[in-house]
């Protein structure tokens, strides 16, 4: 990881083509119900040019080692058609008070057209590079949150299942 502060200003920005510790271990799959609420964008850019974002949840972000993050999505939404299309995406979210951008290769780890209904498509993306930014002068409490409501101990369950399922794609994948 490179550091560097902007002169003349409080900028701090941080460069990374692995997870940071502190990272890894907010995307390890652990201790899902103190990480309800985190929420990451994914941006994906399709054929004819339109950004796709798609919001996911701790439940849906898991990192094997430190160069990868596999996430789950829905085969049929625009944002797993669009990655299919040209395989890469942009991953933002605020975490210990600076934001944070990541653009990922990304490569299907499920065969989208062989998978029951209602399954998730999964894929692993590697970082290309990582980037950090925060300031001295004001600290970023959060980006997008969400609070579970009713259901939560069903959500949480069903997060477990998609994080099982997502070591076995990734565990899958790093045997070919």
């Amino acid at each position: 990881m490179s550091d560097s502060t902007s002169r003349g200003t409080a900028l701090l920005q941080s460069a990374f083509d692995e997870w940071p510790p502190e990272l890894r271990a907010l995307f390890d799959g652990t201790v899902l119900a103190a990480k309800a609420g985190f929420t990451a964008s994914l941006v994906t850019i399709d054929m004819n040019g339109h950004a796709r974002t798609s919001l996911l949840s701790a439940g849906e972000l898991y990192a094997p080692d430190s160069r990868t993050l596999c996430f789950a999505l829905w085969p049929d939404s625009r944002a797993a058609r669009a990655l299919h299309d040209r395989g890469q995406a942009v991953l933002t979210f605020v975490h210990d008070d600076a934001f944070y951008q990541v653009q990922l290769d990304v490569q299907p780890l499920t065969d989208d057209d062989s998978a029951a209904p209602g399954s998730l498509a999964f894929f692993a993306g590697s970082i290309d590079t990582g980037e950090s930014q925060s300031v001295r002068y004001a600290r970023l409490t959060n980006g997008i949150t969400f609070e579970l409501e009713e259901g939560r101990d069903a959500v949480l369950d069903r997060w477990e299942r998609q994080i099982e399922h997502l070591r076995q794609a990734a565990s899958g994948a790093a045997g070919r």
